[in-house]
């Protein structure tokens, strides 16, 4: 499987990083980015990453995925605290086989 660049968003707690082995991650706020709005951050977003993971539900209704260069996947855990999220890990890890950059994969338990 190839290394993917992966960028956490900012609400989800960034230990989560080291679960996503084999992957290169870093979150909004190492990378300068934290509070900037979601549409500039994808914009940043795609130029240096593969796929930006989120717990943000409503962001593909607010911005026009398909025109970035870049997949999202968005996290349904029971809560965003790192305990429920870490539940997610294998799906996240199987869904970063074959992200499509443009769109929107939701990952729940």
């Amino acid at each position: 499987m190839p290394t993917r660049r992966v960028l956490l968003d900012e609400c989800i707690d960034r230990r989560l990083a080291k679960e996503i082995t084999g992957h290169e991650v870093s979150t909004a706020p190492e990378m300068g980015w934290a509070g900037l709005r979601n549409g500039d951050l994808l914009y940043k977003a795609e130029r240096d990453f593969d796929v930006f993971i989120t717990v943000d539900r409503n962001l593909a209704f607010q911005q026009n995925l398909p025109k970035f260069a870049i997949a999202v996947l968005v996290l349904h855990g029971h809560s965003n605290r790192l305990q429920d999220l870490l539940q997610l890990v294998p799906k996240i890890l199987e869904a970063l086989n074959n992200p499509q950059p443009g769109k929107t994969v939701t990952i729940s338990c």
